[in-house]
């Protein structure tokens, strides 16, 4: 067994955190940042269990400005 660092992108909806992981595609959510985390974790494992992930790069992650009518 190995351990590898994925990335979580989260986002709050409602009461609600939602968070992905675009290295597998896998997501979870929770009421807090830590649980929602803890829950993405336990995700992604279980589905690493069944669906082996080959060796990949990171993804580039930044960010970008739009123009949007207020």
């Amino acid at each position: 067994m190995s351990i590898r660092t994925f990335t979580a992108v989260l986002h709050k909806e409602a009461d609600l955190y939602v968070a992905e992981c675009p290295e597998v595609g896998t997501v979870s959510q929770g009421y807090t940042i830590e649980e929602t985390i803890a829950n993405l974790k336990e995700a992604t494992e279980l589905y690493l269990e069944e669906f082996p992930l080959e060796e990949t790069s990171k993804p580039l992650m930044t960010t970008f400005e739009a123009a949007v009518n207020a």
